[in-house]
């Protein structure tokens, strides 16, 4: 598996984050949690090399985005297609979500997650 960096600067910050959730973050935070999705460990607002990624699994590398108003705009496009780009490179896959669809959808948010996980470990396990 290949070595993800951790910036230790953006420790400060991941925390903030944490404690200064979305609706949308926290109702998902409480589905992942305490590897409530088939037995995997998450992380939230983990530092992954020079970013801080939502929600993350390391067994999985899978990174899970909620967007919000914010990343509406065409430049913030832009900036979280460049940023998954570098952090694909690495190996990682991504999962997005609209933050709508997290306080509206769970139901079909969760199915996302299940349907990568159950392909995650279809392929693992050939």
């Amino acid at each position: 598996m290949y070595y993800l960096p951790y910036n230790k600067n953006l420790k400060q910050f991941s925390r903030y984050l944490r404690n200064n959730s979305t609706l949308g973050e926290v109702l998902l935070w409480q589905e992942l949690r305490a590897g409530s999705i088939k037995g995997y460990k998450f992380n939230r607002q983990k530092p992954l090399d020079q970013y801080i990624v939502d929600f993350y699994c390391k067994k999985l590398n899978l990174v899970i985005e909620v967007d919000g108003s914010s990343h509406y705009h065409e430049e913030a496009r832009l900036q979280d297609k460049a940023r998954q780009e570098i952090l694909e490179a690495m190996e990682l896959s991504f999962l997005r979500f609209d933050d709508l669809d997290v306080k509206q959808n769970m139901a079909f948010v969760l199915g996302e997650i299940y349907h990568f996980v159950e392909l995650w470990e279809s392929r693992e396990s050939n």
